[in-house]
């Protein structure tokens, strides 16, 4: 039996399965959440970002070129990650994944006022840039962080392989949400689309943040960590 066995196992069993099942409902739903915020990029992009952004460039460079903006998004995961890694162990998974909730789904938010080229010039990509460095920060940190949430929560070893395959989800499912707010977005802004309708999908993300918050303010902090916590044994600085 191992430490996460023991903690979780000192809590009764109807209360634990209440609190597991929360767990990974706002790590599956937290999850999904972020990768809509983040894979919508993808989906915009060939129909118009390269456009909007890049008009004095062929149409494929121009593409090409909001696709580099994408790959910042890739730069900022990693950072993300060690960032809410460190204080996931200082101050608990609940409240860094509140925080990479937060930060994600206000910057895929931004996103849908960003003016075009035709607007500001340049600045209209730079400052894309600088949210999409955002975003990939903010998904950074939630990914590990809704996984570790989920795992110790789990009871036993055998148990734990599934629960933390429940997160997983939220990739495939995030990238399919993407898909059908840029349809929804099509479908209500028809011809206007490219004019303004391509910002829905983006704005839809603070309905989403809304209800990934509600249910994330709702559950508690793992048992593993208030052990931690009640034993003083929080490291001072984890990432090092």
């Amino acid at each position: 039996m191992t430490a996460v066995d023991t903690v979780v196992g000192s809590i009764p069993e109807e209360q634990h399965r209440r609190e597991l099942r929360k767990a990974v409902i706002a790590s599956t739903v937290g999850t999904t959440i972020e990768w809509y915020d983040f894979l919508l990029y993808s989906v915009v992009t060939p129909l118009v970002f390269g456009k909007l952004f890049f008009p004095h460039s062929e149409p494929l460079i121009g593409v090409l070129e909001a696709f580099s903006i994408y790959f910042v998004g890739f730069v900022g995961r990693p950072i993300g990650a060690f960032i809410f890694g460190h204080f996931g162990d200082r101050i608990g998974r609940k409240a860094a994944l509140i925080a990479t909730l937060l930060i994600t789904g206000l910057s895929t938010f931004a996103v849908g006022f960003v003016p075009g080229y035709a607007s500001i010039g340049i600045w209209g990509a730079v400052i894309l840039t600088v949210v999409r460095m955002i975003q990939g920060i903010g998904v950074g940190g939630e990914w590990g962080g809704s996984v570790l949430f989920a795992m110790e929560w789990a009871r036993t070893n055998k148990h734990r392989g599934f629960i933390t395959s429940w997160p997983q989800f939220g990739g495939p499912a995030g990238l399919f949400l993407a898909n059908m707010a840029v349809l929804i977005g099509s479908a209500i802004a028809g011809d206007s689309f490219f004019d303004w309708g391509w910002r829905i999908p983006f704005w839809l993300s603070i309905i989403m943040v809304a209800i990934g918050l509600y249910i994330r303010l709702g559950i508690l902090e793992t048992p593993v960590f208030r052990r931690i916590v009640a034993e003083e044994r929080v490291e001072r600085v984890p990432a090092l």
